[in-house]
């Protein structure tokens, strides 16, 4: 199985739990705030759309650029994996 850079970042702890607090933190915000949770949400309703348009209109470059993408991916890989080497706080929660 091909590795993917993306996933193994958002699998470190560092990062993990970063997002992890930022998700609640924009939880409880939208849950405390009923005029911010609707900006909000026509905010996320929008990105979606817009998410979803960009990937059917890219579509046919990235089945071009596959090979590319996956040079890059794979140079991507090992800079991670000397990172990782080098940084060990990489691999703990923020908190530590």
């Amino acid at each position: 199985v091909q590795e993917n850079v993306l996933q193994r970042v958002l699998q470190l702890p560092v990062v993990s739990s970063t997002c992890e607090t930022l998700q609640r933190t924009y939880t409880s915000t939208k849950e405390a705030h009923p005029l911010m949770a609707s900006v909000c949400e026509v905010y996320e309703r929008g990105v979606q759309g817009a998410g979803a348009l960009a990937m059917w209109g890219m579509e046919p470059v990235v089945r071009r650029l596959e090979p590319q993408f996956t040079v890059a991916n794979n140079l991507a890989c090992r800079g991670l994996d000397h990172l990782e080497e080098k940084i060990p706080a990489l691999q703990y929660p923020v908190d530590k």
